[in-house]
């Protein structure tokens, strides 16, 4: 039998707890959790849908079936791009950029009571910690 690593099985939890918070704030907002991906990327930048499609691990095609959806419920839309006049960039509409505040601040409230316990300095090494993990090659958020 495999031994257990405490690091890995913290790791998991945390993520089960954070999916269990991101799940419910997206149900309550009739949103699904790629959406709440989409919001939370655009938040303060516009992208080409490959540009968007390569930070969610998704092919052009699925996205863009999803940007026309939230195009249609007025959450983003399309725009010329600055830097090339034949490409469309994604953008959150002002209506998108107010239900993105909203989600990300639920998150937020919801997820404090987990690190409520930890010291100011604590906190902030956490996040470090978090940060440095996450940015590592090989991982999602290092692409």
């Amino acid at each position: 039998m495999e031994e257990a690593d405490p690091l890995t099985d913290a790791l998991v939890q945390s993520a089960f707890e954070t999916i269990a918070v991101l799940s419910r704030v997206s149900a309550e907002h009739d949103l699904s959790l790629t959406l709440v991906r989409v919001l939370g990327i655009l938040r303060d930048r516009r992208l080409r849908i490959s540009a968007l499609a390569g930070f969610l691990g998704l092919e052009r095609s699925t996205l863009s079936g999803l940007v026309d959806r939230a195009a249609r419920r007025g959450l983003v839309e399309r725009l010329p791009s600055a830097s090339d006049r034949r490409a469309v960039e994604i953008a959150l509409t002002a209506a998108g950029r107010q239900l993105a505040t909203s989600v990300a601040a639920e998150v937020r409230q919801a997820l404090a009571p987990h690190t409520a316990s930890l010291a100011p300095a604590d906190r902030r090494r956490l996040q470090q910690l978090l940060e440095r993990t996450l940015t590592q090659p090989g991982t999602g958020a290092a692409k």
